[in-house]
Order: C-alpha cells, then sequence, then structure tokens
C-alpha cells in the first residue's frame, strides 16, 4: 500500500527475546551486608541496559519452605533490594510472589540472602515474579509503532510455539531491544535465548 506522496512506511514486528533466571538486584548497603564493607561486585557479563551486567557474585535465596543457591547479583547497585523469582522458584522457596513490574515492590514477600562467609540478609520486602516485558530504545519504539506502557501480544514460532499476551513495552534512551521472560515461561514455549520472535499489537 502507498500513502500520498510516497511509499507508506513498514512497522518492524521482530525482535529478540531471551529467559531470566531468578537474580537479585542490591542497594550498596546490601551489598556491604552480603559481601563486606567496601566491596566491589566483579563484572561477568553485559545485560541488554547498557551498564547493567550480571556478576560474579552469586547469593542463597532462603525462604520458609527451601532455599535456591547460585542467585546471580545483577549490577550496578540500586536504591532497592529485589529478588525475581519464577513460579517453580516461589514453589521450593514457600514463598507467594505477585506478578509485578521491576521496581514495584511494596508489599511484596520478603526471603533471606545468605553471601559470602554466610553473612545473612533478611529482607521485609522484595521478592516478585517479574511481568514479561520488553526493553526498547526510543527509536526502537518508533520503529515498531508502540509507547512506553503500552502492552502488546508476542509469537513465539517453533513446534511448542505460543502467544504471550500482556506484554508490557519499557521505553527509554539507554535501552536496547530485547524481551525478557522467565524460565517457567521460556520452558513452555521452547524459546531459545536471543531467538526471533514476532511483536502484534
Amino acid at each position: 500500500m502507498y500513502e500520498q506522496g510516497g511509499l507508506e512506511k513498514v512497522m518492524k514486528t521482530m525482535l529478540p527475546i531471551a529467559r531470566s533466571d531468578i537474580h537479585v538486584h542490591l542497594t550498596k548497603e546490601d551489598i556491604e551486608t552480603l559481601f563486606g564493607e567496601g566491596y566491589k561486585l566483579t563484572y561477568l557479563r553485559e545485560l541488554t541496559i547498557p551498564g547493567n551486567f550480571a556478576c560474579a557474585e552469586t547469593v542463597e535465596v532462603v525462604g520458609p519452605k527451601g532455599s535456591i543457591k547460585g542467585a546471580v547479583v545483577v549490577a550496578p547497585a540500586r536504591k532497592y533490594t529485589q529478588v525475581e523469582v519464577s513460579f517453580t522458584n516461589a514453589e521450593v522457596l514457600g514463598i507467594d510472589p505477585p506478578l509485578r513490574e521491576s521496581g514495584d515492590i511494596e508489599g511484596t514477600p520478603g526471603c533471606t540472602l545468605i553471601g559470602t562467609g554466610g553473612r545473612r540478609l533478611v529482607l521485609k520486602k522484595g521478592v516478585i515474579a517479574a511481568l514479561r516485558h520488553i526493553h526498547m530504545h526510543t527509536n526502537d519504539a518508533q520503529e515498531f509503532g508502540v509507547v512506553n506502557g503500552q502492552r502488546v501480544k508476542i509469537r513465539v514460532p517453533g513446534d511448542r510455539g505460543l502467544v504471550f499476551e500482556n506484554v508490557i513495552v519499557r521505553v527509554a534512551d539507554n535501552f536496547a531491544l530485547e524481551m525478557h521472560i522467565d524460565m517457567d515461561e521460556g520452558r513452555a514455549a521452547g524459546v531459545v535465548d536471543f531467538q526471533l520472535v514476532e511483536l502484534i499489537k
């Protein structure tokens, strides 16, 4: 189809997807509680959001029912401490986390984190199951024809392909294009990290 005066703009539809395992975001104070005074986190690998990286450091997450070792710490330090889990993780821990956007931790359950040398941090809140979402640079949002906070559908191809609904679009100048789901969702759809999926408005 054509617009008057030229070709109609073709909106982008394909984007990469990646699975996110249990991980934690920590404040500077909580980093020191778990790893020692003045401790500096160790870079392991870059993440989609520039300046954010997975660390070599891990913690054990302890709930009323059980614990999970090896939860990766994600840097840099934040203004709040948050533990992101799947519902399978939550069942192991004995915790009932709400579905929330990252940073929305008021009224959420807590847990205990164990760091180096058995150092413990008791959290009164901060455990969430993250809502599936897409990070987009502002240019990407224009190319896909979406806005920050919009909910879209994503079609995953393949033998176990399915359509994810209620996927939140997050737009910022420091984001790079990628959709994030947890390991439960990824297994259900047979997702391979960084494969391309289709955005449906």
